[in-house]
């Protein structure tokens, strides 16, 4: 199979289409699955995972006399972005250490979504980045089941879906963050040219650029996908060089921004190593390693371990080229850099190729023992998601 072209063709009516029937389902007629409700088998059943995380908070925050709502819109990484939707850039704060920690590290498509849509409706923009983040969570549900079926089955896609919604940290999805607005764009992206659609994969790249940093995991899928493409089918389609030639504008754009309004052409990599989060291809997290009590060190190392092996699993799964690169890429990039380690699992949540595999496991299960498991798994996300928002807050 060319990694650039689709498995199967657009038709729902083909038999070998995503959205049809066909030898990777359960023979088990009481756990089929109509393909015109996957879609919404998909949404519905993220939406309720978020749910059960937002009423879970609710009570916590009720039995500790604590503002739930203000944890998901009014603090943390949400006052920067509300603070640049409503002042625009060049906001600073001085720490007691000397260094600076400057609102340019923020991309700029979610601070201007809030800002137009506090604009046309009667909302401030802290209302908006939540109405942003939720609309962009469905819209990334969505796309994860689309990637999901196309790559392994209408009913893989959707448990995909869920299992997305119940992530470790998956109660940042209901906050006033970028990762759900990122992720949907990345998902859609994604599934754009695993059908051959390069120009629009490219679109969507660019937006997701102007999003997050992790955009160059994406650009680096597209890319990566086109050049295997041309060596075997020795073809260059116009429209997939414009894809490619679209794909970095967004991310590219902001950082000759930053560097033309501080004078410096590394001025957005001077921002974020003031923030500490530069790149040093992984040195801090061996150290923070090394700093631990064994136990905990080895516990760490086991986890490490885990995520290793999900990364062999979606290989051995042989999953699509461009998912498959920008999955790693996601992986890469959020473990090289010298963040705060608590920070690393939410940095990784939009890589969703990582969950393929369980989502194939938990496909050969019955519908009843399915449910069950997802549904321990959303009260698990959900508490920890209340027991972190309630205490120290998202890293």
């Amino acid at each position: 199979m060319s990694p650039d072209r689709p498995r199967t063709t657009d038709s729902p009516d083909s038999p070998d289409s995503p959205d049809s029937p066909d030898s990777r389902e359960s023979p088990d007629s009481r756990d089929s699955v109509d393909s015109r409700d996957s879609p919404a088998l998909a949404l519905g059943g993220y939406a309720a995972t978020r749910v059960v995380g937002l009423a879970i908070l609710a009570l916590a925050a009720v039995a500790t006399g604590k503002d739930g709502l203000h944890r998901l819109s009014g603090r943390w990484d949400s006052v920067w972005y509300v603070r640049i939707a409503e002042n625009g850039y060049g906001y600073e704060v001085t720490l007691p250490n000397g260094s600076v920690h400057s609102d340019l590290a923020f991309f700029p498509l979610f601070p201007a979504l809030e800002r137009a849509l506090s604009t046309v409706l009667p909302v401030d923009a802290a209302t908006a980045g939540l109405l942003v983040s939720w609309t962009a969570s469905l819209a990334a549900a969505w796309g994860i089941y689309a990637v999901g079926s196309h790559v392994a089955g209408r009913q893989a896609g959707v448990v995909l879906a869920v299992l997305w919604g119940v992530y470790p940290t998956a109660f940042v999805q209901s906050m006033a963050y970028t990762e759900t607005l990122f992720t949907a764009l990345a998902a859609w992206s994604v599934l754009a040219v695993l059908r051959d659609r390069w120009i629009l994969a490219g679109a969507l790249c660019a937006l997701a650029g102007l999003t997050r940093p992790t955009a160059a995991a994406l650009i680096a899928a597209i890319g990566i996908t086109a050049v295997v493409s041309v060596v075997r089918g020795r073809k260059l389609p116009a429209r997939m060089v414009a894809g490619v030639l679209l794909a970095p504008l967004g991310w590219l754009a902001y950082i000759v921004y930053v560097g033309a309004r501080e004078g410096s052409a590394t001025a957005y990599f001077d921002v974020q190593a003031a923030w500490g989060n530069s790149i040093d291809g992984g040195v801090a997290l061996a150290r923070f390693i090394w700093g631990l009590p064994p136990l905990a060190a080895l516990g760490l190392c086991a986890a490490l371990a885990l995520l290793g092996w999900l990364v062999v699993l979606c290989v051995r799964q042989k999953q699509p080229l461009p998912l498959l690169v920008y999955t790693i890429g996601v992986v890469v990039v959020s473990l090289i850099g010298a963040a705060y380690f608590g920070s690393r699992p939410r940095l990784m949540m939009p890589a969703f190729g990582l969950l393929l595999p369980a989502a194939a496991a938990l496909v050969r299960l019955r519908v009843r023992n399915r449910v069950l498991v997802l549904t321990g798994l959303a009260l698990a996300s959900g508490a920890y998601g209340a027991f972190t928002l309630l205490g120290s807050g998202p890293p």
